[in-house]
């Protein structure tokens, strides 16, 4: 179950606001955006911005990265295994499915299972 890539979750007020900013210091277009519960996102570089009102951002921030896996699947039985809790999901999300995880120790992270379009569009 490789990793695909890995973004840090940058959280923000307005997306349209904060983009020129990350596009000028990653030299990258978005790869990705889309809006999904309320919120507007977007992948450019390292980066996943999420934006959103302080209330639809809420339910998100403690999240510490967002994993891009070749198979959810195989995810789930490997952090299972290790004691993983799942948060939220598995669910389908505009680019393929989703889970959200409290790994032991603590640490949040969001893995998504990218559906073939979505995957054609990482850098």
């Amino acid at each position: 179950m490789p990793v695909v890539r890995t973004y840090t979750r940058v959280y923000v007020d307005d997306l349209d606001t904060a983009l020129p900013a990350f596009v000028g210091l990653t030299g990258e277009q978005p790869s990705l955006r889309f809006a999904y519960r309320g919120l507007e996102l977007a992948a450019v570089g390292g980066h996943l911005l999420l934006a959103g009102t302080p209330e639809a951002l809420a339910p998100y921030r403690a999240t510490h990265a967002t994993v891009i896996i070749t198979s959810l699947d195989e995810a789930l039985a490997l952090l299972a295994e290790h004691g993983g809790e799942i948060l939220d999901g598995p669910n389908t999300v505009p680019t393929g499915r989703n889970v959200t995880v409290r790994h032991p120790g603590g640490a949040i992270v969001e893995y998504v299972e990218h559906h073939e379009e979505a995957i054609a569009r990482l850098p």
